[in-house]
């Protein structure tokens, strides 16, 4: 059996060696053969060929307007956190709810103030105490004058007396101590109204402290804006600590908290116009307002804010991306794919009369794909659409123009 197919197949080989021999069989294409079929391809074509085609570009004037595109997040411009100024009380009543637009002094919510009342009643008896303590402590100081003149009158007569020798020393001692006593009394009667007195401006100093805190039970917008959280519910313990019991979104102003790359921050200043797609909402107007001169050392970014303009109520939380326009301006402009960078700087290029030169150019302002060449180029020159085929100096090429070439205005 072994040797029928050996036979069988020295015959097979045979008969083909026979076919290609007559040339009714193709020879198979050896690696000497395809080495020498890349060398006869790679040789210069035959004197009449036509040149290899290109697609090329005129350099024509074009307005360049240069955008940074930045991402990011609705934020207020600026929000207020509403909480108790008083805690220890509970919360007798809501007013607001989020979406209600509320204006400077507004009353938001208010607390349980009943303790506070009873407390300024009782600081109302007092003070009353205050003043009788102090229209008596006067009475006592008029009284204690009038025994103080009095005894000093008695003694004034008992010098006299003394000096003629009517009155005895014992009675001179005595009309003397009653006249200390009397001045004693007059200074201690003093003294008890300065007391009556203090003690009354306690009190008032008492009774202003519970005036503000009731005047506080009552939970007051500071400034005009949109509500756009309450965290306060009826019967909770109003407390400071705790999550602020309203944010107030400050005259409903929101913006665009966007992200820029490290290397396009430069670029960006306050007063730049910008145009930001909102989802639901479409395109809005805006410029640039702050511009961080901080950078995120672990995502290389830095932060910009874009204020926006819209009679559509802007919501916070929601994403959002935009333009803003760095430059603008008109010059010579061709595709950013003609621009070959290198070590030595940006190249093109250039076909002239068939044939291709590369020239080396001064770029300008980008937009659209488009470049502005500042030197380097004139207008009407063509250059090689796109850079990096295998055309070096000299070489000959058919030029076939792109549809493109003939846009003279990008944005």
């Amino acid at each position: 059996m072994k040797r029928a197919i050996l036979i069988l197949v020295i015959g097979v080989i045979a008969v083909a060696g026979g076919l290609m021999a007559s040339g009714h069989l193709p020879i198979p294409n050896l690696p000497e053969q395809s080495a020498l079929q890349k060398a006869k391809a790679d040789e210069p074509p035959p004197i009449g060929a036509a040149p290899p085609a290109a697609s090329v570009v005129k350099a024509a004037p074009a307005e360049l307007v240069e955008t940074v595109l930045v991402t990011g997040t609705l934020v207020p411009r600026e929000e207020i956190l509403v909480a108790p100024e008083i805690e220890g009380l509970r919360v007798l009543e809501v007013h607001a709810e989020e979406g209600d637009w509320v204006q400077e002094g507004q009353v938001l919510a208010t607390l349980v103030h009943a303790t506070l009342d009873a407390q300024l009643a009782q600081n109302t008896a007092l003070l009353a105490k205050a003043d009788a303590a102090i229209a008596q402590a006067r009475s006592t100081i008029a009284q204690a004058e009038a025994s103080l003149k009095e005894a000093q009158n008695a003694l004034e007569r008992a010098k006299q007396l003394r000096k003629s020798g009517h009155l005895s020393e014992s009675i001179f001692d005595q009309r003397e101590a009653a006249a200390r006593t009397a001045e004693a009394v007059l200074i201690a009667a003093r003294d008890g109204l300065k007391v009556a007195e203090a003690e009354k401006a306690s009190l008032e100093a008492q009774r202003k402290e519970l005036e503000w805190r009731r005047s506080k039970t009552e939970v007051k917008a500071p400034a005009e804006g949109l509500v756009s959280r309450r965290n306060v519910r009826v019967g909770a313990l109003a407390t400071i600590t705790a999550d602020a019991m309203f944010r107030i979104i400050a005259r409903g102003e929101v913006e665009l908290d966007a992200e820029v790359p490290e290397a396009q921050l430069a670029a960006l200043k306050p007063g730049q116009p910008a145009s930001v797609t909102v989802a639901g909402l479409g395109e809005i107007t805006g410029k640039v307002r702050l511009v961080s001169p901080e950078i995120d050392r672990s995502t290389r970014l830095g932060r910009v804010r874009i204020s926006l303009t819209s009679n559509e109520p802007l919501r916070i939380g929601g994403f959002a991306r935009g333009t803003v326009v760095t430059a603008n301006g008109r010059g010579l402009a061709i595709p950013a794919s003609a621009i070959l960078y290198g070590p030595e700087g940006a190249r093109v290029q250039v076909v002239t009369d068939g044939r291709v030169s590369t020239r080396r150019v001064k770029t300008g302002l980008r937009a659209g794909g488009r470049v502005e060449i500042v030197e380097g180029l004139a207008e009407g020159e063509v250059v090689i659409a796109r850079s990096g085929t295998f055309l070096r100096d000299g070489d000959e090429v058919r030029p076939v123009f792109e549809p493109t070439s003939t846009v003279s205005e990008v944005r």
